[in-house]
């Protein structure tokens, strides 16, 4: 009966290209086999598109992950996969999320929940098999949009009007809300500057001021995860040009002191922007002359390899190699010891963070990306059987010697000045 009045009174077909998006999301994905294992699971069972992707496919973005609710308990979700012979993982069971794996998809299924506790980092939840129970515990009107795999919208709070009109709206009491999750603070930054037309309503600004300590409870994993949401949001020029969203930013990252970088990028930025990663945006906030990105990365959990990618990039921006790092000899050095994402990356940085555009660069910026770090021809069995230079010590010493003489030459080097090395 329930399923059956959540159609009646909840539901609504939406605009034609809205419905169609929906429609082509089930048939293009294998998503429709997990709406089929979970609907035909029992008779009152139902799935539902929710959250991101409708919000995306209302705004006519690219859908880039799918997350999908149901009304069964995370055991009954276990039951219909295993039955339906389809590969998962418990991702966060506890809180009902279970993440099934089709033809190297993955789907995020989420139980219908209602808050039992929360204490502003994590929730203690029941399942449920309410709709509108589970819409009401989330934190926009905006995210709080299901849909079926027809197409049809089951939309309490309005959330689809909202996001047309540009209106960021908490659902239930601004505060209640931020005070369940102190996270919501910086959803609301990142939904604000991604999809708001209006001004910030200044009641939310004061709460949110005043509940900003709270984000000091939560994990640092989940602040940069949220972090790198709102820069993966392609938004960092929105945020430069929003003096609220900047001064809370700022506040809760101390290390990013750049943002102003984004309020008058030039022409090649701006053309760039959207083609470039978290990894290297993070680098344009947080690098400057002091030590403030070594700050960042220990503060927060940067993988190895990310921090090897800020790490060069700061060495090469401060000169930390050479004081003079734009020339053709250096680059060359840094292309071969340190490779081409180093050196791309530095160059981009430099153009990034410039007033006027500067061609040299630029030529060496497409210069290097076509380019394939060298190896160097000559190793030691040539020194030893060439040269009749012995196992050893001096062998390391003169092959060293040939390498650095070879990049300084960018990459070329005679039989004649080979020679004259290994004769000295």
């Amino acid at each position: 009966m329930n399923k059956f009045l959540n159609k009646i009174f909840f539901r609504s077909n939406n605009h034609n290209y809205i419905s169609q998006a929906i429609k082509d999301l089930s048939f293009n994905t294998p998503v429709k086999k997990i709406f089929n294992a979970i609907n035909n699971h029992s008779d009152s069972s139902e799935i539902r598109y929710v959250g991101g992707c409708i919000r995306k496919i209302i705004k006519k973005e690219k859908v880039d992950d799918i997350d999908l609710a149901t009304n069964l308990n995370p055991k009954e979700v276990i039951s219909a996969l295993n039955k339906n012979s389809l590969n998962f993982y418990e991702t966060g069971i506890e809180h009902g999320t279970i993440t099934a794996v089709v033809d190297d998809y993955k789907f995020e299924i989420t139980s219908l929940r209602e808050d039992i506790k929360n204490d502003g980092r994590y929730a203690e939840v029941k399942f449920s098999n309410d709709w509108k129970k589970d819409a009401a515990r989330r934190d926009f009107s905006i995210n709080s949009i299901y849909a079926d795999i027809n197409g049809n919208l089951f939309d309490p709070f309005n959330g689809k009007k909202d996001l047309e009109e540009g209106l960021i709206r908490f659902i239930g009491s601004p505060e209640k809300r931020i005070q369940e999750d102190y996270l919501r603070i910086l959803r609301y930054i990142r939904f604000f500057l991604k999809y708001s037309s209006q001004k910030h309503d200044q009641a939310i600004l004061r709460i949110i001021k005043k509940n900003l300590n709270g984000i000091s409870n939560l994990s640092k994993d989940r602040i940069f995860d949220e972090l790198k949401k709102l820069i993966k949001s392609k938004v960092l020029e929105q945020l430069s040009n929003d003096r609220h969203s900047t001064e809370l930013i700022e506040i809760i990252f101390p290390q990013i002191k750049n943002i102003k970088i984004f309020k008058n990028l030039n022409l090649f930025a701006k053309t760039k922007i959207n083609e470039c990663d978290i990894i290297f945006l993070l680098s344009l906030l947080i690098i400057d002359s002091s030590d403030n990105m070594d700050f960042f990365i220990y503060k927060f959990n940067i993988s190895k390899k990310e921090q090897k990618r800020l790490k060069n990039i700061n060495d090469i921006i401060n000169g930390k190699f050479s004081p003079t790092p734009f020339t053709e000899k250096n680059l060359n050095k840094f292309f071969y010891y340190k490779g081409k994402e180093a050196v791309v990356d530095a160059i981009s940085y430099k153009l990034f963070v410039s007033k006027k555009i500067d061609k040299k660069l630029i030529n060496f910026l497409d210069n290097f990306n076509s380019k394939v770090v060298p190896v160097m021809p000559i190793n030691a069995k040539i020194l030893m059987s060439k040269y009749n230079i012995p196992e050893g010590k001096i062998l390391g010493i003169k092959l060293k010697m040939i390498e650095e003489q070879w990049v300084d030459n960018n990459f070329n080097l005679s039989d004649k000045q080979i020679s004259k090395i290994v004769g000295n």
